[in-house]
């Protein structure tokens, strides 16, 4: 017998059909003895409605009642994937973040997980009965319902797994796995078995859709064994593992991108102890995520310019606030562009395979393709295009480092 979290997303549960679909899965796993606790997101295209009518309703709205508003979404699937569950034979019960409770910190609409009592929900587990947990959404410290945020279900679905000591969480969604790059984009794109948890880190932060880059941090963090599946085949999908778990890789594991990019360059700043603090810890404050940086030094040595790189939603707040601050910080020019993307290769044996880089930026030059800017960390190299030129750069570095053969 096995301890499984099964994850649904939106796609997932879509309609009723697809509802039932998942219901026949999750009795599969039941049949076979395990015991389940199932974690499921909003049906596709619920949250962005109500999203809708929070901001049409009133667009400076308290952040509390947004919560109230946006957390109805996944209630409505627990409930409907419980009716259909019991319909089949398996007894099951819904709950919502509130009840188990997933304590969070009160950052509405953004919160983070502090501590989940999963002591009830072992105790039904052991019982043979299927929870069915609402992804997304706890409960603050002031009583009040919050929000997890962007990726906030795959979130939910890896805390749960790590509260119950579970054998395995799998995350159901619209692919059967983690490719070497976006199939849509590349057909000769591959499916990997396995990748690490640093891969799958770096590439969720790079622009890979697949998992959220906080679902894949708790997972390597807590040590829970993460499965990408599809929810609509039986094929297997990707396990992420630990990297001594895979004794032989790829130069690269995979080519990860992002469109939804903006660039922001401060020019003529003064060149003094804290000025990059300053900016940063400003726009860190107002939640800006900057990626990104470069510093570099006029020649007078008396200025420096600073450029980074930001999510292209975030860039009309950051423009505000560093046009504001412009007196204070005492820069000459602020520059802006959102025509940029994101392109990233990813893969652990970058640690022991010189050359790399110097492969990916002659792949780049070949094909005309300027770059911006560049960043790296031991496993990863990103560098900031036009965005135009998204898709020939991604073709091109996935046949440069023939990514398609295992």
């Amino acid at each position: 017998m096995a301890r499984i979290v099964q994850k649904f997303g939106g796609t997932s549960v879509g309609d009723l059909d697809r509802i039932r679909n998942v219901a026949r899965r999750v009795k599969s796993e039941v049949d076979a003895g395990n015991e389940v606790a199932v974690v499921v997101s909003a049906m596709s295209g619920t949250t962005n409605k109500l999203v809708e009518w929070a901001r049409d309703i009133g667009p400076l709205h308290d952040a509390r009642e947004y919560d109230t508003i946006v957390a109805t979404g996944e209630q409505v699937t627990v409930g409907l994937l419980a009716i259909a569950l019991q319909n089949i034979g398996v007894d099951a019960r819904s709950w919502l973040g509130w009840q188990i409770p997933f304590k969070t910190d009160d950052v509405h609409g953004a919160a983070r997980i502090e501590e989940i009592q999963a002591e009830e929900i072992k105790t039904r587990l052991a019982a043979g009965q299927v929870a069915v947990i609402a992804g997304f959404q706890g409960i603050g410290p002031d009583g009040r319902i919050t929000t997890l945020g962007r990726g906030g279900s795959d979130t939910s679905a890896v805390a749960m797994a790590a509260a119950l000591d579970a054998d395995r969480c799998d995350i159901y969604t619209d692919v059967d796995g983690v490719y070497t790059t976006d199939p849509r984009i590349m057909p000769k794109a591959r499916k990997l078995s396995q990748i690490t948890f640093e891969e799958m880190l770096e590439m969720a932060s790079a622009g890979a859709k697949v998992l959220q880059t906080r679902s894949v941090a708790m997972a390597m963090r807590h040590n829970v064994h993460l499965q990408v599946r599809s929810s609509f085949n039986e094929e297997p999908g990707t396990l992420v593992v630990d990297e001594e778990q895979i004794m032989e890789n790829q130069k690269i594991s995979g080519i990860a991108y992002s469109n939804d990019e903006a660039k922001v360059t401060l020019a003529g700043l003064p060149d003094k102890p804290g000025i990059a603090a300053e900016i940063f810890g400003m726009l860190a404050d107002a939640h800006v995520n900057v990626d990104m940086i470069v510093q570099t030094a006029a020649t007078s040595g008396s200025q420096t310019d600073i450029t980074f790189s930001l999510g292209a939603l975030d860039l009309p707040k950051a423009e505000s606030l560093l046009t504001e601050a412009r007196d204070r910080l005492g820069f000459e020019s602020l520059q802006s562009d959102s025509n940029v993307a994101k392109v990233s290769i990813v893969g652990t044996a970058m640690r022991s395979q010189p050359g790399i880089a110097k492969q990916m930026f002659e792949v780049l030059a070949q094909k005309g393709i300027n770059l911006q800017v560049i960043s790296t960390s031991e496993i990863k190299i990103s560098v900031l295009i036009e965005s135009a030129y998204t898709e020939l750069a991604v073709r091109a570095l996935h046949d440069a480092f023939t990514l398609e053969t295992a």
